[in-house]
């Protein structure tokens, strides 16, 4: 047996190579036979031991964690942490797409080709699909990114993009987007990258949460992340059941919050259902159009699952927020100018909840607070390296032909 193994947490089905699902309705998990040792490596590779995979990809990506001085003097927070997953170099932050897309995109390359796979299809609203192209730039791994062609803007990469990135468009939203690739994968017989159902992606950034505990040395009271499809937030969750079972003490309460007026995850936590149905995504399309973080789009988030973020919630006893635009854009330029680094949209989004939890009283001012700031450094990547946008191959429409 290797120093992991992947199973089904509700038949303990074992699976391996670069399984996704099983046919129970739960999320396949990790077990690691080891204890966590902190390897000399960079970034998030210290992590290694808790990885699914054996060879380190040759980069430097991760979270970094930090006390907050300015947002935490503000808010009268004494122990309000950031981990901040961006471009901040006098910070040792070196994602260089500017976003914690880059946890999950290294350790899921570096699985896919132990697993002798030579091609991912990846469908993205932006963020990861511009992760997965900066390493395929710098491993010649091939990528199928397919993205709604009015995010195309967000597809760039630091560097030239090689011709191992293949990108390619849908004229629809990010639901429609995921529903054509699965169709793209199943014709041209390529590994879909796997979504929530990816450990090697859900692990990666569960190292945010191993960063953070190493660093303040215990596990914080509070987690607030902004949420579209939520696996971030699982992955976190579960990365701190893992510590818990290395005799690590706390539970952190999970605060997460979506961009109003898409707000499906907050309307079904809210009235206690474990299902999200039709009437919490009325007007789905209209609502996605009118959001600032246009990456907190997912219509279909794991969300019900064994092991989903509705399991995460109530064994956290945690809350959803739902986060205006204004007040969002308002947390953005606070943070900006408190603690001197811009941020992206879906980072403000979970500020502003930070904002709303303290305002109502539901965090105490010496708690251990953890805020997930998950992109940022965006203009200083611009300024170091420049942004090379992704010129799309083609769109895909149905039927679907063929490569």
């Amino acid at each position: 047996m290797g120093p992991h193994r992947i199973i089904c947490p509700q038949c303990r089905r074992e699976f391996s190579g670069y399984a996704l699902s099983c046919e129970c309705s739960s999320l396949l998990k990790t077990e690691y036979t080891n204890s966590l040792e902190l390897r000399s490596l960079p970034g998030l590779w210290k992590f290694l031991d808790w990885l699914p995979c054996q060879n380190p990809l040759d980069t430097k990506v991760g979270s970094v964690t930090f006390r907050s001085i300015g947002l935490g003097k503000e808010l009268g927070l004494a122990n309000l942490f950031i981990s901040f997953s961006g471009y901040w170099p006098e910070r040792e932050a070196f994602n260089l797409t500017g976003s914690f897309k880059d946890l999950e995109a290294s350790p899921t390359v570096a699985r896919a080709h132990e697993a002798g796979i030579e091609a991912l299809t990846i469908a993205s609203a932006g963020n990861t699909a511009r992760a997965f192209a900066h390493v395929a730039n710098n491993t010649g791994f091939e990528v199928y990114l397919i993205v709604p062609k009015s995010y195309l803007h967000m597809l760039w990469t630091p560097e030239i993009p090689s011709e191992h990135i293949h990108l390619l468009t849908v004229d629809g939203d990010y639901c429609e987007t995921i529903e054509m690739a699965s169709e793209f994968c199943q014709l041209n017989g390529i590994t879909p990258e796997g979504g929530a159902k990816n450990v090697a992606r859900r692990d990666g950034m569960g190292t945010v949460m191993l960063e953070a505990a190493y660093t303040m040395k215990r596990l914080p009271d509070h987690y607030f992340q902004a949420i579209g499809s939520g696996t971030g937030a699982i992955s976190c969750w579960e990365m701190a059941n893992r510590l818990r079972s290395h005799n690590w003490k706390g539970n952190p309460v999970l605060h997460l919050s979506q961009n109003f007026p898409f707000i499906p995850i907050y309307r079904a936590w809210e009235a206690g259902r474990r299902q999200i149905i039709p009437d919490d995504l009325q007007n789905a399309r209209e609502c996605i159009e009118g959001i600032h973080a246009v990456v907190l789009s997912n219509r279909n988030p794991p969300y019900s699952p064994t092991g989903g973020l509705y399991d995460a919630l109530s064994t956290t006893k945690g809350k959803v927020y739902s986060v205006t635009n204004s007040d969002a854009r308002k947390a953005g330029r606070l943070f900006e100018a408190l603690e001197g680094i811009d941020i992206l949209p879906a980072a403000e989004v979970a500020i502003a909840s930070l904002l709303q939890a303290v305002e109502s009283e539901y965090v105490n001012s010496t708690d251990h607070i953890l805020l997930n700031v998950t992109g940022g450094g965006v203009k200083r990547i611009q300024d170091d390296f420049g942004c090379y946008l992704i010129q799309p191959e083609g769109s895909l429409t149905r039927p679907i032909v063929p490569l």
